[in-house]
């Protein structure tokens, strides 16, 4: 499903602990870490999107997070050149992602990397509030960026981590 800009619709998860940490995954056999994030299907809302996303690639379920809010519309990045297909049609550019922010309120153990076929991630860990904005690919920083800045205070409403914030 491409939108007629060019861009597929997608849902990112930025998952807090207790501590303010955030969960980040590698992607399987690369050195590459990110968000939960992936593709809405035509028949989802991305709340729907969001906890399918969630089960698929952290094996975790509603019971298992609270919601804290979402970003107020789709935040955009452009794939660069050499990962567009030209070839697909329609040709897809980029994705538009709605974030959502939750709170895990199970045990960490409950995380699960193979509760699917195809896994997405094989490793993850709880990072600092600011720390994917220094490791994630450089095309999706800006995205991240944005995110990570509006959805800061639903997580912190006594005050934001120092970090980038202003950065834009």
């Amino acid at each position: 499903m491409i939108d007629p800009d060019g861009f597929r619709p997608n849902v990112g998860i930025i998952l807090s602990n207790s501590d303010g940490q955030l969960l980040w995954a590698r992607r399987i056999g690369q050195d590459a870490w990110q968000f939960p994030q992936g593709g809405m299907r035509s028949d989802e809302t991305p709340a729907e999107a969001m906890y399918r996303e969630l089960a698929e690639e952290v094996g975790l379920h509603p019971e298992h997070v609270e919601v804290i809010g979402a970003t107020r519309g789709w935040l955009r990045y452009r794939l660069p050149r050499q990962y567009v297909r030209r070839t697909s049609r329609p040709v897809c550019i980029g994705q538009k992602q709605v974030w959502f922010a939750l709170r895990i309120l199970c045990a960490d153990k409950a995380v699960r990397l193979d509760r699917t076929a195809n896994p997405e991630f094989d490793n993850w860990r709880w990072v600092d509030y600011w720390h994917p904005l220094k490791e994630v690919v450089s095309f999706k920083r800006n995205v991240y960026r944005k995110a990570l800045n509006e959805l800061a205070p639903l997580l912190f409403p006594e005050g934001v981590p120092d970090g980038p914030a202003t950065d834009q």
